[in-house]
Parts: structure tokens; C-alpha cells; sequence
């Protein structure tokens, strides 16, 4: 098999004395990094930290917007007026540019965070909402998209430079949209599982659900998240399963779909 997918992880995500993952350990694994804003999690101190490793590695800095929720952690839905919304996407966008321009670096792409992005997943008019409003910031910007959902039908609505993205450590619904996280097998936390999954899902060009149903789709990225206590171990082991299998590794293009 010979094929070519980026590796991405949510990052940036501790606050003030409070750190969670370990986005060192995993800027020396993944191709591209979804860096925190500041309204789910992150503060300016770990955007500036996080940017200057990103920089330093030469991976692909994208911004990691997500509802304005803390406590939460942006995985509490909400009820936010579209044009509200947009803005919110604006002002985190712009944070992020900020940050990684002082770092040496650029934003190239976003990505939604929480529950944000699984209600973008559901609602193309919500995803077109967030798309719009960060391509009004920048044109060129790569818009990540959960393969197979409404956040792919937006984008491809409104004709920007795209990436799919398919998830190491998650269980998907038939629809493509992620198993929630309250339900049981939702998060995977076996590496090996991780690995092996991610081989067969690259291989078939194709999400394969909890019930084995296969969903054929553009694979350009994989997810892996920084939060889950075997984070690092799933990122090394999805790396290698990939390389072994014969997949390289390398930053999306972020062709139109």
C-alpha cells in the first residue's frame, strides 16, 4: 500500500496550573497541530509555548476553535446564533494567527473543536457558518472536516481548500459522526487497536463504524487526541503501524473535495 496522510493532535489544551498532555512528546510524532484558542482551553502562555515547539519541529499549525466553556472543557453544547458564532471563530482564529506569526510561524489551517464540531458534524448550515467566518479572516486557510459529515458537505459548498480527517482513538456512528463520549467503547485506549484500525481504514480508503459498516471517503489526516491518558502511546503506535504498512507521513495539501 502506498499512500501519504497527515498525523494531527489537539494541543494546547492546559491552562494556567493546570496541564494536561504532554504536546512535547507528541510535536516530535504528528505532522500538523490543532493549537487551543483560549475559549475551551488554553491561555496565552501555552499558545505561545506550544507555537514556538510547532515552529521549531516544522509542523503544520492550524487553530483549534471551540464554544467559550472552561469548565467544560467545550464539550457542553450550546445554543449560539449563527452570526454570534462566526465571530467567535473570528476572534480565536485571530488569536491564533497572532501567536504564531510572533512565534515565526503561520496558521494553515482550522479545525472545530468539541461539542462545536460534533453539532458542525450534524448541521451544514452551523459548519457553513464557522467555514464562512474563517475564510472572511483568511481565503487560503485549510479547513479541517470530519470526513463523510456535514462538515465536509459546507466545505465542499463552499469550494475552500479542505482536509478529511478520520480519528485514531474514537468509535463512529453510521452516519460518520463520532460515538458519543458517554457511551461505552466511544474512546479506544488500546494502542495496538488504534494502529491496527487506522492501517485498515487508510487501506479501504473508508470509515469503519462500531458495527463494521464501511463509509468510503477522502482520508488526507488522522486525529490524535492529547487528553486521553494513553495519548502518546496511541500516537507512537498509529506512526508506526502506519510506516510499517507502507504509508508515508507528511503535511496535508489541502486539496478541494
Amino acid at each position: 500500500m502506498t499512500r501519504t496522510v497527515d498525523l494531527n493532535a489537539d494541543m494546547g489544551e492546559s491552562f494556567g496550573a493546570w496541564s494536561l498532555g504532554d504536546d512535547a512528546g507528541l510535536l516530535d510524532i504528528v505532522t500538523s497541530a490543532n493549537i487551543a484558542c483560549g475559549y475551551h482551553a488554553g491561555d496565552p502562555d501555552v499558545m505561545a509555548s506550544t507555537m514556538k515547539i510547532a515552529v521549531a519541529n516544522g509542523t503544520g499549525i492550524g487553530a483549534h476553535p471551540g464554544f467559550p466553556d472552561l469548565q467544560g472543557f467545550g464539550r457542553r453544547r450550546m445554543s449560539v446564533p449563527n452570526e454570534t458564532l462566526g465571530n467567535m471563530v473570528r476572534y480565536q482564529l485571530g488569536a491564533a494567527q497572532a501567536m504564531a506569526r510572533a512565534a515565526g510561524g503561520e496558521v494553515r489551517h482550522l479545525k472545530l473543536h468539541g461539542a462545536l464540531a460534533n453539532m458542525a458534524s450534524e448541521n451544514v448550515e452551523m459548519a457553513r457558518a464557522c467555514y464562512e467566518a474563517a475564510l472572511s479572516v483568511d481565503p487560503e486557510i485549510i479547513v479541517m472536516v470530519l470526513a463523510g459529515t456535514a462538515q465536509q458537505q459546507a466545505a465542499q459548498e463552499l469550494g475552500c481548500k479542505t482536509a478529511c480527517e478520520i480519528f485514531a482513538d474514537r468509535a463512529y456512528n453510521n452516519d460518520a459522526t463520532l460515538v458519543d463520549r458517554s457511551l461505552p467503547g466511544a474512546v479506544i485506549h488500546d494502542p495496538a487497536e488504534a494502529g491496527r484500525r487506522m492501517v485498515d481504514m487508510v487501506r479501504e480508503g473508508a470509515i469503519i463504524t462500531a458495527d463494521g459498516t464501511r463509509i468510503p471517503t477522502r482520508i488526507d489526516t488522522i486525529c490524535l487526541h492529547g487528553d486521553t491518558p494513553t495519548a502518546l502511546a496511541i500516537a507512537q503506535a498509529v506512526r508506526s503501524a502506519l510506516l510499517e504498512s507502507g504509508v508515508s507521513l507528511a503535511q496535508f495539501e489541502g486539496a478541494k473535495v
